[in-house]
């Protein structure tokens, strides 16, 4: 949790950069198939909700409608969920810079992002589907006996029971899968694996820890959320308080009065203030909680697979001028300057008992010479009594 916290400190304007970007092209995106689909639909959206007294729509508005509302619906989810694989496939980016202390930009994180995002988008979708097959099965099995009951001239309220009894053991499975392969979009940016390896890969590391890995990420969440409340409730308050004027003059108001200049400014601010408040409290919670889900499959890898050392040589390897590699946890001057770099302590130095060491040290300045530093993580083998 702390180094979620250090590296979200460390890295926040990458991290803030490329979210505010993705909504930067998303949110238009989406106004704008919002508005073909209005435009589309004009002259049939009155007849559908103001129908004659007594009368229901006609099918030949009803029909159009509905079929604009539906595609309109899959379109805004696309448009959403590739948003959302590109802002996750930049927390992993910037975590692999961190681990090793390297400074980055927005233009390199958006760069990695990009390349990364149709693995990690495929990795989510598979995801979800593998996670949601359990309750979509038990909805498969109950939405035709409840049709069925309420066909029969006499409907069973066992159908409605029926429901929570078959999701008792469904939801728990969906858990179990979902936290096997949460460590997939991890693996898919910094491995640079595909969607299906990366799966397969994620159930590996997460076999025999699966309590831990819940347990952390449940607890994560949960402090991802709150955090996220508080960030957002501010802003909801003046946003509400910002809305008080409003009523009021509308009630004071004669009947049929348009809206004067004075409400329109204040549900104008009152919007922003709600708008801004719910961007913030996402973006914090959406970065917090694929930091720390990220943080776990290096420990992961560093528990089983000797991560520590393997990116002790790395850095040895990219400082050749720096002399040997060094023996004890460098001390640091600057105490402003956290990094998650690992050291070689005496704990590194068992090949049996690998840890992650996240001291004070300063930055690594850039490299003078052109960067042919690798952008992913060492390969490393694993530690046989560990997996044993």
């Amino acid at each position: 949790m702390s180094a979620s916290f250090a590296t979200f400190g460390r890295y926040w304007k990458q991290l803030a950069g490329v979210m505010l970007a993705v909504l930067g092209l998303c949110l238009p995106v989406m106004a704008l198939l919002v508005g073909i689909a209005v435009a589309a639909v004009y002259d049939h959206i009155e007849p559908v909700f103001d129908p004659p007294y007594g009368q229901d729509p006609a099918a030949e508005h009803l029909t159009p409608f509905l079929v604009a509302a539906i595609t309109l619906f899959v379109l805004l989810f696309a448009v959403g969920l590739l948003s959302m694989a590109v802002i996750t496939a930049v927390c992993p980016a910037i975590l692999q810079e961190a681990v090793v202390g390297r400074p980055t930009t927005f233009r390199a994180m958006w760069r990695t992002a990009l390349r990364r995002t149709p693995s990690v988008l495929g990795a989510q979708v598979l995801t979800g589907l593998i996670a949601g097959a359990p309750v979509l099965a038990a909805l498969v099995v109950w939405i035709p006996v409840l049709i069925f009951s309420l066909s029969a001239d006499d409907p069973s309220p066992g159908a409605l029971l029926l429901l929570p009894l078959l999701l008792l053991p469904a939801i728990p499975v969906s858990v179990w899968l979902g936290t096997r392969l949460s460590l997939a979009p991890a693996v898919a940016v910094m491995e640079k694996a595909g969607p299906v390896a990366a799966l397969r890969r994620s159930a590996a590391l997460v076999k025999g820890d699966w309590w831990r890995i819940f347990g952390i990420t449940l607890v994560g969440s949960m402090i991802a959320m709150s955090i996220a409340y508080m960030i957002q409730m501010p802003f909801q308050l003046v946003g509400t308080f910002g809305m008080i004027p409003i009523m009021a003059e509308a009630g004071e108001g004669a009947e049929g009065a348009g809206p004067t200049t004075g409400m329109i400014v204040a549900l104008a601010f009152a919007f922003l203030c709600i708008m801004v408040g719910a961007g913030m409290s996402q973006m914090f919670q959406i970065g917090y909680t694929q930091l720390f889900s990220n943080l776990l499959y290096v420990d992961q890898r560093i528990r089983r697979e000797n991560l520590a050392q393997a990116l002790l040589a790395e850095l040895a390897a990219q400082a050749p001028a720096a002399g040997p590699a060094p023996t004890s946890a460098p001390t640091s001057t600057d105490a402003d300057a956290p990094t998650l770099a690992p050291t070689l302590t005496d704990a590194d130095a068992d090949a049996e008992a690998p840890t992650l060491a996240h001291p004070d040290r300063p930055e690594r300045q850039p490299d003078p010479e052109p960067d042919t530093r690798p952008d992913t993580l060492p390969n490393t083998l694993p530690n046989k009594p560990t997996d044993d």
